[in-house]
């Protein structure tokens, strides 16, 4: 079953375009199921387990092992879905005669609401590099571009000076499914990029700084003057939330869950959201709605006379 595994693998980067940190994980989700067939459903040497020998209870006791081990409903539904797209794909192949993967249901994953930082919060963060370090006007850059665009951390550090017009404040990025929008983003964000821009040409010195000549411009640098990391922002985002005061446990997604969920309070319309976060489905963008809903709730139940009374 491994090479299999792996031209599956192929198959999905060439045909649907995932990212790497997707690939990664269904790789690892089906290494760790075809683990648990040798070790415990089957007891057999790995090399020798035929796709034909898997049926929906081996499915089925391997979501029963992973709760066992404590994994989290998501964790076994993203386990489950890679499970199913291989056999998927087997079955269209001719390897198998049907997916016994099919029948199988997704463990319900417990519904939660996304954090987002409320106006007062997300200005302190925005406040918090201090522009007199070589890289603060980079931080703020960061920060201003993140809560402006609602970008996923890995479309940040994609991104190319190429991409960015500040004269009409748009930028072009390519998203999930190598999707390319076009998104919009404030004075503050095209202010704060200009600072930077005034300052990455002597820090992006090929010769100084050893960036490969053959690569694009990134928009944002590490202290080596090349290309940041998705970690790196993390790390970033986390010495600035310590310096804002503010609770542990923001992340570069709350910064998108903050730029949608504003939007939404200040009146844009749901579609418009969608098209700004580049969510194919707009059951993605839904979830914005529970979140004014409850806004509402609350400020119904302090302010209503009778609803206190309650």
């Amino acid at each position: 079953m491994r090479p299999l595994i792996q031209r599956w693998l192929e198959h999905l980067d060439g045909e649907r375009a995932l990212s790497p940190h997707t690939l990664r994980a269904y790789e690892g989700d089906l290494v760790g199921f075809l683990a648990f067939l040798s070790e415990d459903f089957l007891a057999k040497d790995p090399k020798t387990i035929d796709p034909t020998e898997v049926d929906p209870l081996a499915i089925r006791s391997f979501l029963a092992a992973q709760t066992k081990r404590g994994l989290s409903r998501r964790s076994q539904g993203r386990a489950l879905a890679a499970v199913r797209g291989f056999f998927r794909w087997l079955a269209r192949e001719g390897i198998v005669a049907a997916n016994p993967a099919q029948g199988v249901r997704t463990p319900k994953a417990p519904k939660t609401l996304p954090r987002h930082l409320r106006p007062g919060e997300i200005e302190s963060l925005l406040a918090a590099p201090d522009v007199n370090e070589t890289f603060g006007h980079r931080d703020r850059a960061m920060l201003e571009l993140l809560y402006a665009t609602g970008l996923r951390v890995g479309e940040l550090v994609s991104l190319d000076w190429s991409d960015l017009d500040l004269s009409t404040r748009t930028l072009r990025v390519i998203g999930k499914g190598n999707k390319e929008r076009m998104v919009p983003f404030n004075r503050a964000a095209e202010s704060a990029l200009r600072d930077w821009l005034a300052r990455w040409e002597p820090l992006a010195d090929p010769a100084r700084l050893a960036i490969d000549p053959s690569e694009a411009e990134p928009v944002f640098l590490s202290s080596k003057g090349r290309r940041i990391s998705d970690r790196s922002v993390r790390r970033i985002l986390d010495r600035h939330v310590a310096a804002a005061s503010l609770a542990a446990g923001v992340h570069p997604h709350t910064l998108r869950h903050t730029f949608a969920t504003h939007l939404l309070e200040n009146g844009a319309d749901l579609r418009a959201i969608q098209e700004l976060l580049g969510h194919s489905s707009l059951s993605t963008t839904q979830k914005y709605t529970h979140i004014e809903v409850d806004r509402l709730l609350n400020v119904y139940r302090e302010s209503h006379p009778r609803a206190r009374k309650g």
